[in-house]
């Protein structure tokens, strides 16, 4: 399937009257539990609560019908239609929470994980170990400006003298997931969720089992990350994901249920960026089943919240005009 491109999101303006009014009213409650279905527990609840409004980043990462959107921090979010590959970029609000998770919030590399890499190169040189630390200091900051491949060639002589290390794996991984290395990056993330215990990277584990063409270990990825409680973000991820390889399984029936079922078909006053990632994907899964005012339907709603999301604006130009209820066609003026 063609890859279409995307546009980063971004605001200027400032809060409109409803969202400083809304900010003022009482909080509200999160719905009521929907009945289970056989396919999936209970664990969204708080996936498709409102949120209050809140201004958009500029790095809002885009979705992606393969992908769960994670998109690199400093280049240009590309959605993409189900395809063979996930596009080479990552998360949530990933990358920004990658990079929070890895360093803090800053591009340098923090200093309790400068102080374990010493500590696991117990048996090395002062002078060595500090210069392990400079390479992953030199990963840590290409991973941030976006050149994976440079932070993938840093990280990897780390790496080995200090597999033990989760940081260390958590970089080279993601600046794997980036570059398109798939089995590499699912060594890397697999080693580094054992290591720290940690779920947050199972959506890029599930694309890249997806980008291998491996249905099944996808699907167990996606029951291992819906026991485990993640957080709504990365649950959000993780069911874009599971429902493109059914998809891609030609099940397009079942990739919609799959978001659909979840919450994804309800109206939110306040969606969040999980949000409209989820209505964009359902919207390329309806036009892709032949639905095209379901499709149009949900495109608008992503519209709706911001115009500039992603390359919505052309997906809704290539339906077509939309025909009003009742018109009719004029009559062929026969000649005489």
């Amino acid at each position: 399937m063609a890859r279409r491109g995307a546009r980063e999101v971004t605001r200027t303006g400032g809060e409109t009257d409803d969202a400083r009014r809304e900010q003022t009213e009482p909080k509200r409650s999160a719905p009521p539990k929907r009945g289970q279905v056989a396919w999936t527990r209970d664990d969204g609840r708080d996936e498709w609560a409102e949120t209050p409004p809140k201004k958009r980043s500029a790095r809002s990462p885009a979705p992606a019908a393969a992908r769960a959107g994670r998109t690199p921090t400093k280049t240009k979010a590309k959605p993409t239609r189900t395809s063979a590959k996930p596009a080479a970029a990552t998360t949530p609000s990933s990358t920004a929470r990658a990079l929070a998770a890895l360093a803090g919030g800053r591009a340098t590399l923090p200093p309790d994980v400068a102080t374990e890499i010493r500590n696991a190169a117990d048996m090395a040189t002062q002078a060595h170990r500090e210069r392990l630390v400079e390479r992953a200091e030199a990963a840590f900051s290409g991973y941030e400006r976006g050149r994976f491949q440079d932070a993938l060639r840093a990280i990897k002589p780390v790496v080995e003298e200090v597999p033990t290390v989760a940081a260390v794996q958590e970089v080279a991984g993601l600046a794997a997931y980036h570059s398109g290395r798939w089995r590499e990056a699912t060594r890397h993330l697999t080693v580094f969720g054992k290591l720290s215990d940690s779920t947050t990277h199972l959506p890029e584990l599930m694309d890249c089992q997806r980008a291998l063409q491996k249905p099944k270990k996808v699907a167990e990825l996606w029951t291992e990350l819906r026991q485990s409680s993640p957080d709504p973000d990365v649950l959000a991820e993780g069911r874009i994901v599971a429902a493109a390889s059914l998809a891609e399984t030609g099940d397009l029936n079942g990739a919609i249920s799959m978001l659909a079922t979840a919450g994804a078909s309800k109206m939110l006053r306040n969606p969040a960026d999980r949000h409209l990632r989820q209505w964009y994907v359902l919207a390329d899964l309806y036009e892709r089943a032949g639905d095209i005012p379901r499709a149009r339907e949900y495109f608008e709603r992503v519209r709706r919240a911001d115009p500039e999301a992603y390359d919505v604006t052309e997906r809704l130009r290539s339906l077509g005009p939309q025909r009003r209820a009742g018109s009719k066609r004029p009559a062929k003026r026969v000649a005489p």
